[in-house]
């Protein structure tokens, strides 16, 4: 099937669902998930939200926003992963703690909403990556209806333009305990430290970006063609480098193979 016919695909399954709760982050593939589904639905469709600090509050703000200029009822739950016994600590089933405390709070909303459905929003392509938290959407029964309909993220990219919606070209943006090792502990200050960096970044001009931290005073920053031209600019450079420091970085690398998904797991026999 070509794009247009997965489109229409994933409608008719949306409308058998008759009503949803969705899992919205504001990444691409939420968005795409949840506009297509409130078209359809309408007041049958709750789009949730976690908060926590592993999600920066420039992202919460977009849910906000999103769903306020659309319409969709919006829950925000707190969801705080570092209280999850043995989160902290970075296994490689991290992403399974967390979808699976996720999962069990946004059906606990959708019970009480009378609402039959929970939905998530990954696409065909993320089969091609370690995910744990799969299992967790086993387990708790969650639609899937982006891989269903078989829609690849070049696809709903596609398809969020014709629906004119702002987040088709945005960056694709993972929680930030995915810039830590497996194995090395995650903590507030570490996330800060993160986060802080990321949004310098993001403000010089950097697209999509990821800032890994490894063993507290290291910090890998992985970019897209894009910022590799920005970090041409020795300056830029020397201001990056005392910002990081400022952040406690003690050295500060750059990836030469740049921005890819799910780099942490690449060290992972799987």
């Amino acid at each position: 099937m070509n794009a247009k016919q997965k489109y229409e695909f994933l409608k008719k399954y949306i409308l058998d669902l008759e009503n949803l709760v969705i899992a919205f982050s504001g990444g691409v593939d939420s968005t795409f998930l949840l506009k297509t589904a409130h078209d359809l639905l309408g007041k049958k469709v709750i789009a949730v939200t976690a908060k926590s600090c592993s999600f920066p509050q420039r992202e919460l703000n977009a849910t906000v926003a999103f769903c306020k200029k659309e319409g969709i009822t919006h829950i925000i739950c707190n969801c705080e992963e570092l209280d999850i016994e043995g989160f902290s600590h970075n296994p490689t089933n991290r992403c399974y703690l967390c979808k699976k405390e996720l999962f069990l709070k946004i059906w606990n909303i959708a019970k009480k909403k009378r609402i039959h459905n929970v939905a998530e929003a990954s696409n065909i392509d993320d089969n091609n990556d370690y995910r744990p938290g799969f299992i967790a959407i086993s387990e708790f029964n969650v639609k899937s209806p982006l891989r269903y309909a078989n829609l690849t993220k070049d696809e709903i990219r596609m398809l969020s333009k014709k629906l004119g919606l702002f987040t088709w070209n945005k960056q694709s943006f993972a929680c930030l305990s995915s810039r830590f090792p497996y194995g090395q502990e995650i903590t507030h200050k570490a996330l800060s430290m993160v986060d802080t960096a990321e949004q310098m970044l993001l403000n010089m001009g950097l697209k999509q970006v990821r800032v890994r931290h490894h063993n507290n005073n290291l910090a890998r920053i992985e970019t897209d063609e894009i910022g590799f031209e920005i970090l041409t600019d020795k300056y830029k450079r020397k201001k990056i480098y005392k910002k990081l420091k400022d952040l406690g970085y003690v050295y500060v690398s750059v990836d030469l193979l740049g921005y890819r998904t799910g780099s942490m797991n690449e060290a992972l026999d799987i």
